[in-house]
């Protein structure tokens, strides 16, 4: 079985739009685009981890468009760009034919029934980076293993959230945080069955 794991950049408000620079997305009016590059530093970049084992990109058309736009053009020894043009990369698209990054691999129709039978087979990790609209279904049919969020300290207001209102109710255990000198939280959850609720205060009678 292939885990699937979510790696996400957010506001403290849950954005995850544009995090990479200001033309990156500003669909919708979003005029923040770049909102990650002031927190960057040494302590941020090592923490994802996922790039340093095999994994598949797991993709949604619109950031799909973004990376095949940045990173074919990227020099052979980028370290990122060197692995994204290489490894295999599923998109959930309505337009198959119009994929054009080398290893690229449509997903249409049932999407998530076709996530579900990818997970069942053989081969690496399965990867998400961005792709708000695949993660809201891929949370609404329990489909993720593991999120990888860094939480940064900045407020956004508007633009696509990581969560959305189809999202599954469901525990979740910390695995693991790290708190970077520039006030950016790694940590990594993975599932722990249903939501826990309780009281404060004295039992009811009975």
């Amino acid at each position: 079985m292939r885990p699937l794991i979510a790696a996400a950049f957010v506001s403290l408000d849950g954005v995850m739009q544009a995090p990479g620079g200001p033309e990156e997305d500003p669909s919708g009016g979003f005029a923040l685009g770049g909102w990650v590059a002031p927190f960057w530093d040494e302590e941020t970049n090592p923490f994802m981890g996922v790039f340093d084992q095999p994994f598949d990109l797991l993709l949604g058309r619109r950031t799909y468009d973004i990376f095949a736009g940045y990173w074919p053009s990227m020099p052979e020894d980028d370290p990122i760009g060197s692995v994204f043009n290489r490894v295999t990369k599923y998109v959930a698209t309505s337009a198959p034919d119009t994929l054009d990054w080398a290893n690229s691999v449509a997903l249409t129709g049932d999407v998530p029934a076709q996530i579900a039978r990818l997970k069942q087979g053989e081969g690496p990790p399965l990867l998400t980076q961005g792709s708000s609209v695949l993660l809201h279904a891929l949370l609404e049919h329990g489909l993720i293993d593991e999120l990888r969020l860094m939480t940064f300290p900045v407020l956004l207001g508007q633009g696509r959230r990581w969560f959305g209102d189809a999202s599954r109710p469901a525990g979740l255990t910390l695995r693991s945080s790290i708190l970077s000198g520039t006030g950016v939280v790694s940590a990594i959850y993975r599932p722990a069955g249903e939501v826990q609720t309780g009281a404060f205060g004295p039992p009811p009678e009975a």
